[in-house]
């Protein structure tokens, strides 16, 4: 499936170009998808989407502290 870019109804990507794996938990530092759905978020329907948008909140919650720790380390 190859969704119409302008679909009105296709959810727009959370990417927030901070685009930076982390390597113990696979996430997107700035979004927190996996490279996995950052590759095929561009052939996700309307539903697919909605469900990776809806993980997203709780894989903050859980993994959010302990990334921003690690890029902080990373950074100095």
């Amino acid at each position: 499936m190859n969704p119409s870019r302008d679909d009105p109804a296709l959810p727009r990507s959370p990417c927030i170009s901070v685009c930076v794996i982390d390597p113990p938990t696979g996430l997107c530092a700035g979004c927190f998808r996996t490279l996995e759905e950052i590759a095929a978020w561009i052939n996700l329907g309307v539903d697919e989407r909605k469900s990776v948008l809806a993980a997203l909140p709780q894989r903050r919650a859980h993994y959010g502290a302990a990334i921003a720790a690690r890029m902080a380390h990373a950074e100095r």
